[in-house]
């Protein structure tokens, strides 16, 4: 009897902290499991590129998280490099209207703060081109100005959601998806950016 009485005690002690585990999953789970996969580092490198191109630092945040993951060693097969996904050909001329000197490599584009800055900047030319549309600009940034030019005309016809005029599933799927990326970090981390609160 004394051994059956000992076992008990572990026994109840599991239970109650097997109990405070899932009391603690269901009260903050739902949270934990969002910010994992919605991770947010370089706050500062975002906010300063969304001031300096009048962006909201949100959407850079929600772009970066789409395109790369928060990871600045990703390189696509087509050669876009870091977090914001950057061709280095289009890193050059950007950075060249932006005044950043020197070639913007494969090593360079790494930098965290470098790759947000010119392509936050490349974002920003792709928002003023298509006169403050974002949802067109995300487009040209994932599929390329040429064809965001050809939805851009079709859009003005049809009106509607900017994604029922794109013919690319996978881009229109960014374009939704970086929109819903946006809300859920503005949600998650509502005082990541106090400058840009709303």
């Amino acid at each position: 009897m004394t051994r059956s009485h000992r076992r008990g005690g572990p026994r109840l002690l599991l239970l109650v902290l097997a109990l405070a585990i899932v009391a603690f999953a269901a009260w903050r789970g739902y949270d934990l499991f969002q910010r994992f996969s919605h991770p947010l580092a370089h706050e500062q490198a975002i906010a300063d590129a969304a001031a300096a191109n009048g962006l909201d630092p949100y959407l850079l945040a929600g772009v970066i998280n789409a395109e790369s993951g928060f990871r600045v060693d990703v390189v696509s097969t087509a050669g876009a490099v870091g977090l914001m996904q950057v061709l280095p050909s289009t890193a050059d001329a950007v950075a060249s209207r932006i005044g950043i000197k020197g070639a913007m490599t494969v090593i360079a584009l790494s930098a965290p703060e470098t790759n947000i800055r010119v392509g936050s900047a490349y974002l920003a030319e792709l928002v003023a081109r298509y006169d403050g549309n974002v949802d067109l600009a995300l487009a040209a940034y994932n599929a390329g100005i040429s064809n965001a030019d050809e939805w851009a005309a079709r859009w003005k016809r049809t009106k509607g959601p900017v994604s029922a005029a794109i013919d690319f599933p996978e881009t229109a799927r960014y374009v939704d998806g970086v929109r819903t990326q946006v809300a859920a970090y503005r949600e998650l981390y509502p005082d990541a950016f106090p400058a840009a609160r709303k």
